[in-house]
């Protein structure tokens, strides 16, 4: 970890991120930058409460071990629903410290990070809070587009998360995407995606060694030979192919229809069955986090067939995509 995070300012990053919840990442980070700390902008996050006192202790916690005096930027970690939404909006919750914190120099800028639905984004950055966000969207993901356009309106910092592994793990892609991708790695192709976009302020790497910094993350515009690598990806569509409309919302099961069959559209059309059985199994066990239920709690009744504009079979495609990638539950980094 200490080599890896010495490489990275050695190359010029100079932005790293951690959390409250990591494990002992705070700590283990706070070893690493002695030394450096003037040479990179720090970043650590905390859950949404609604008990100031109790985020006041956990900003001192987190100084303590990252060893800072201040932190340059604090982000609420996962604000994901509408009740952690009012939390952050009530007079004594978790904002009210953090506003104290930014008073007296030990925060200097606040933002919020998010797995939650569009509209709970959308809401989250209307509300002129925040100065950054942290949230998904990558090429095979590109959901939360308003939610990017309307943080760059208000000049937010644009923070995406996990651009390699939630993704589509495409730190290790299956041969027919590669080839799809060539002669850019996929990795790259989706760092491309992301910063040839002027909006986008910085990407979480996540680098497990010095070795895969190795890559290349050059900004602007696509070059022709990137673009015709984008058009053939857009080329290929899954049988059946759900538009992601959302329309099919709500399910009175519950089930997250338009991520089932979004990561069915990834498996069938691109070979991309790993990273659909990785996320597919987290349905049911990751709370907030990737909230719903799997394909299999369908009962066939029908409520989202005439809402589908590409009048697709849902209730047997939710079926089929809960058999082919249902597999074992796996845990959260902070569950025990």
């Amino acid at each position: 970890m200490e080599a890896t995070v010495q490489k990275a300012i050695e190359l010029g990053i100079n932005h790293i991120e951690t959390a409250r919840g990591y494990g002992k990442s705070e700590e283990f980070l706070g070893a690493a930058l002695q030394g450096a700390r003037s040479r990179v902008f720090l970043t650590t996050k905390l859950p949404p409460s609604l008990d100031a006192d109790q985020t006041d202790r956990w900003i001192d916690e987190s100084l303590e071990r990252l060893q800072v005096d201040f932190v340059d930027s604090l982000a609420i970690h996962g604000l994901n629903t509408w009740e952690h939404l009012e939390w952050v909006k009530a007079d004594n919750g978790c904002m009210k410290a953090v506003r104290d914190a930014i008073a007296d120099g030990r925060v200097r800028h606040v933002g919020f990070s998010t797995h939650g639905s569009l509209d709970v984004i959308l809401a989250a950055i209307a509300t002129d809070f925040f100065e950054f966000v942290n949230l998904h969207y990558s090429f095979f993901f590109q959901r939360n587009a308003p939610a990017i356009e309307l943080a760059a309106q208000k000049d937010l910092g644009i923070f995406i998360i996990s651009p390699a592994d939630k993704a589509g793990m495409l730190h290790t892609p299956p041969q027919k995407l590669t080839q799809l991708c060539a002669p850019m790695s996929p990795l790259e192709m989706n760092y491309r995606f992301l910063l040839s976009d002027r909006r986008i302020t910085t990407l979480s790497v996540g680098a497990a060694n010095p070795n895969e910094l190795n890559l290349d993350y050059r900004t602007g515009a696509l070059s022709a030979e990137e673009q015709q690598v984008f058009e053939r990806l857009r080329e290929i569509r899954a049988p059946e192919q759900c538009s992601q409309c959302y329309e099919c919302l709500p399910c009175p099961e519950g089930i997250n229809i338009p991520e089932v069959l979004r990561l069915r559209n990834l498996a069938t059309a691109y070979d991309m069955q790993q990273f659909g059985e990785y996320r597919y199994r987290m349905f049911e066990n990751a709370g907030h986090w990737f909230p719903g239920n799997k394909g299999n709690r369908c009962t066939d009744c029908g409520d989202c067939l005439p809402k589908c504009p590409e009048k697709l079979e849902i209730p047997r495609l939710l079926r089929e995509t809960h058999d082919r990638l249902n597999g074992k539950a796996g845990r959260r980094l902070w569950q025990e």
